[in-house]
């Protein structure tokens, strides 16, 4: 699987062929092979218009989930350094240079929406907005009843679905994700390109509660 899956990371075929069996780690349907390769759509799409070394994007993007964490695990916060820690050691091990790894692995650990590290360059800029794009938008729904499934919550209050009397609680209910989180991904994109894909997701991921809504 790892020849054809490599094929649609080109033109860095050979990078994926090289760095998938690092790339992802567990069973969390959410930051998978599929995930991986739609933030690596997501990062050419931007880097198309922003720039950008694409041959270090491509590996940070490869190797931004390669250590796994749990949503609920007390480490969640940690998980980007730690893929970058991991990062580091691979790139350096296929002789990368130390400025390069660097900036890979930069990327990897500013990429995280809980890590709240500022990213400070472009490719971490790109990759931040790439893997945030995955997480809004139609698939980002997905994603979100996912791992509601995952952790074992509910998809909403039967009460109080829009916790207009309550207060949030997305450990306890999927729907309350979207006001917690999801919401607010769009504001804080960090290049033209991004902000642009972002707002347009942002509408469905919108859409995509109203209807539940409506049908409940």
């Amino acid at each position: 699987m790892t020849a054809s899956i490599a094929a649609a990371f080109s033109p860095f075929e050979d990078l994926a062929r090289t760095l998938i069996p690092y790339a992802t780690e567990g069973d969390d349907g959410s930051h998978d092979i599929a995930h991986i390769l739609r933030v690596f759509k997501n990062a050419m799409r931007i880097r198309a218009e922003e720039g950008g070394d694409g041959r270090v994007l491509a590996a940070a993007v490869l190797l931004h989930d390669c250590v796994a964490v749990e949503k609920n695990s007390p480490l969640r916060a940690q998980a980007s350094r730690l893929a970058a820690e991991k990062a580091s050691g691979i790139l350096a091990g296929l002789g990368w240079s130390e400025a390069d790894v660097s900036a890979a692995a930069h990327a990897v650990a500013a990429h995280s929406f809980s890590a709240n590290i500022a990213p400070e360059t472009l490719e971490a800029k790109i990759l931040q907005d790439a893997d945030r794009l995955d997480a809004i938008g139609m698939v980002g729904a997905a994603r979100c009843f996912y791992i509601a499934g995952r952790m074992g919550s509910g998809l909403y209050d039967p009460a109080d679905p829009l916790a207009k009397d309550r207060p949030l609680d997305d450990k306890a209910f999927a729907i309350d994700h979207f006001a917690v989180k999801l919401f607010k991904l769009a504001d804080g994109f960090q290049t033209a390109a991004g902000r642009a894909l972002a707002a347009a997701r942002h509408e469905r991921l919108k859409t995509v509660l109203d209807l539940f809504i409506d049908e409940i």
